[in-house]
């Protein structure tokens, strides 16, 4: 049987890995160790962050509708529009936000349907 060298794979592993740290700073994008542990850490954050980005949205929708329903009606609160708004329509968070920024009068008239 005939001898297999891993050098050409070796060399692909490693040229892989390194384009993937192009960007970081000093050792960790040139050396082969230490550009290695930086992944697995960069790799960890990444996927922690793609959950804590659905997180972070929803609180951003609700900072929005929150300004947004004190400037139409300073008495109104975000928790007394959700309780108000539950199961009379469709309209989640993200839309409400959107309808808030994109769409003032609509907003105004939903609030004001809702308040009634």
């Amino acid at each position: 049987m005939s001898r297999v060298k891993k050098g050409l794979a070796a060399h692909k592993h490693r040229k892989y890995l390194l384009d993937r740290t192009k960007g970081f700073t000093n050792g960790r994008s040139t050396k082969f160790r230490l550009a290695k542990e930086a992944l697995l850490h960069a790799d960890s954050y990444a996927y922690r962050d793609r959950r804590n980005r659905k997180r972070d949205f929803r609180s951003l929708w609700i900072v929005r509708l929150n300004n947004a329903l004190r400037l139409v009606d300073s008495e109104l609160s975000y928790s007394r529009f959700i309780a108000l708004i539950k199961g009379k329509t469709e309209l989640n968070r993200k839309m409400l936000s959107e309808l808030a920024i994109r769409d003032e009068a609509a907003f105004v008239e939903l609030v004001n349907q809702l308040i009634k």
